[in-house]
């Protein structure tokens, strides 16, 4: 290779994963590269197979061709498990490939984007790993082996489903509502539930990469709305919906309240404790301040952590914890399952949970709840997220805190509430959100964040 033969897109290679636009920065030519880093990176680690899967995005069967291609030059197997939910390829991955894999997808992105997440032989790459396979590409450090790798195709789907029904009891049969908004989980979600006893009512559960009907992230409360509707004109008990690529839950109760995933940690956390006292559970920066006193009540250890799912992982490996949440909706279940982040078992475990109980809705509705605001956004030049929050943590006053976290930005508690700041790391935004227990400590709060903000960047457009 030549220089300009070693050039790709560096804006595609993010913190927790690879993601572009197809045809543009994602190329066939482009991703056979990342294969062949992916497959040199895991000669350099003494594997001998990587799984490969793929959502339903237009894009993904030529991309995991060519993926499969780039891979099988450095003389590794691929095992082609075809299109499958994320979590299906993690335990195909776990299963026959030393729990490495590499899923095509483009999670909750606009339908013209794709990438890939990748695991190594258990480990997420995310970060300086993910740059890492940037580098080996840039530097031609790539292993083309004498002979290539084989490439074998397996439906691993039935073994997942039968997985998860040899796990997973229901007391009573439940009517429920199932939302995939057309994500490669309408596959494979409704079947799951029904063959754990439950009526389903189904919405959008044909895969059509164009996602026609609404985008498939359960985070954004505008994309529940065909759930509520459905609760309302019918007797189902409970909304579950999922993101494109089955790894995020969403859920809404029968009055159409939706229960956010701080809050359903809680519930989960609750059960685990329940067999596992002492049992750590981590959250990301985001989640509500009630979490961690909950947690500590029924007998656990909370650990608060960066938000994303390959950090979340690399902790949750780490420290061994039980269970992990995020606010976006991963779940990441280690007891009685396997730690990577899996929203239709998390469903099945919620179902579970819920058919212990007459009525499911007096146990949602306890849940410890405050008033809070929805993910606010800063938008910024492209890199000037982290800037700002670096300027931040340099130069703010918050001394009416009680604490400033930086572990992921500012998380800034107070006695009656907390702030966050933080930059992501998938868009060029700074991302906010507060809590408080009324709506005059919520305002005194944002005031603070507003003023410290303005005193960094005085032409910052704020969203609060």
């Amino acid at each position: 290779m030549n220089d300009s033969e070693n050039k790709v897109p560096g804006e595609i290679f993010k913190a927790y994963d690879i993601r572009g636009i197809v045809d543009k920065t994602i190329t066939l030519a482009t991703v056979e590269k990342i294969g062949h880093a992916i497959g040199s990176e895991a000669r350099a680690r003494q594997l001998k197979s990587i799984a490969v899967g793929r959502d339903g995005r237009l894009s993904g069967l030529s991309l995991s061709g060519a993926l499969a291609k780039g891979i099988m030059k450095s003389g590794i197997n691929v095992l082609d498990v075809g299109m499958v939910a994320t979590p299906m390829l993690y335990y195909a991955a776990h299963e026959r490939c030393d729990y490495s894999g590499v899923m095509v997808t483009g999670s909750h992105n606009p339908p013209e984007y794709n990438g890939f997440k990748i695991v190594l032989g258990g480990e997420t790459l995310a970060a300086e790993t993910i740059q890492g396979l940037r580098r080996r590409i840039e530097n031609n450090d790539l292993i083309t082996a004498g002979e290539v790798g084989q490439r074998t195709e397996l439906d691993y789907s039935n073994s997942y489903l039968e997985r998860i029904v040899n796990d997973v009891r229901l007391d009573r049969p439940m009517k429920i509502v199932v939302d995939c908004g057309n994500g490669v989980a309408g596959a494979f979600a409704p079947a799951l539930y029904k063959k754990l006893g439950c009526e389903v009512i189904e919405l959008f559960s044909t895969v059509d990469g164009t996602f026609p009907n609404h985008h498939p992230d359960p985070s954004v409360p505008e994309n529940l709305r065909d759930v509520i509707q459905t609760l309302a004109a019918t007797d189902a008990e409970i909304g579950l919906a999922f993101d494109g690529d089955g790894d995020r839950l969403g859920i809404v109760t029968k009055k159409g309240v939706i229960i956010y995933p701080d809050r359903l940690l809680m519930l989960f956390a609750a059960d685990v404790l329940s067999r596992n006292p002492g049992g750590k559970i981590i959250f990301d920066v985001k989640c509500t301040r009630n979490l961690a006193p909950w947690i500590e009540q029924h007998g656990g250890v909370p650990i608060m952590w960066k938000t994303g799912h390959s950090l979340i992982k690399a902790k949750l490996k780490e420290t061994q914890a039980l269970l992990a949440g995020e606010m976006s909706g991963h779940f990441f279940i280690k007891e009685r399952w396997y730690g990577f982040d899996d929203a239709l078992y998390a469903g099945a475990r919620l179902l579970e949970l819920l058919s212990h109980v007459e009525d499911i809705n007096v146990v949602l509705n306890s849940l410890p709840d405050s008033i809070n605001t929805p993910e606010l956004q800063i938008k910024v030049a492209e890199g000037e997220n982290h800037t700002l929050i670096a300027a931040l943590q340099q130069n703010a006053d918050f001394s009416r805190a009680q604490q400033v976290i930086m572990i992921d930005g500012l998380r800034v508690e107070y006695a009656d509430g907390f702030g966050l700041a933080r930059a992501s790391n998938t868009t060029p935004v700074v991302v906010l959100r507060f809590e408080a227990d009324n709506d005059a400590a919520l305002a005194r709060i944002q005031q603070d964040f507003r003023d410290n903000i303005q005193r960094v960047k005085p032409d910052a457009v704020l969203p609060f």
